[in-house]
């Protein structure tokens, strides 16, 4: 599969314990925008991403992670890849507002290709989402061969 000029958004509906709940986290923490809505379900504007949160009542299946550059990251997860001054704001912001991070603000292969910033937190039904951001963001796909050696 290759990439275009524009990307085309992607669509991911969640389940959510409580539908006003994470309403006020994505709309006041993340600043998602709200589109349609009935009542067990929101499309939200993530990131320029349809997201749809979808009131559900069982609960949240079994968690698992797995080793990345030092840290255990949660799987599963979803998130968005910024440019990296809107990541550093909105990790700023987010710390501001008392969120709690599963896996903090970090660089991540710090000198390699994949040279990024992370950090993941969770919603309040559990969902775990990822924020990042390149240095180098045309390096999104690269394969970083001097790890594989």
């Amino acid at each position: 599969m290759t990439t275009t000029d524009a990307l085309s958004p992607f669509h991911l509906a969640i389940p959510v314990s409580d539908l006003q709940t994470s309403l006020m986290f994505y709309e006041d923490m993340l600043g998602c925008g709200r589109g349609r809505e009935s009542a067990d379900w929101v499309d939200l504007n993530f990131y320029g991403h349809q997201l749809v949160l979808h009131r559900v009542s069982t609960a949240e299946g079994p968690s698992a992670s797995n080793p990345v550059d030092g840290e255990q990251v949660p799987v599963p997860h979803f998130g968005v890849v910024l440019p990296w001054p809107d990541f550093e704001s909105l990790a700023e912001q987010l710390a501001s507002q008392g969120a709690v991070f599963e896996i903090p603000p970090t660089t991540r292969f710090a000198g390699r290709v994949g040279e990024q910033r992370t950090f993941f937190l969770k919603d309040p039904s559990g969902n775990c989402l990822e924020f990042k951001a390149f240095r180098d963001p045309n390096r999104l796909f690269a394969a970083d061969l001097e790890a594989y050696q």
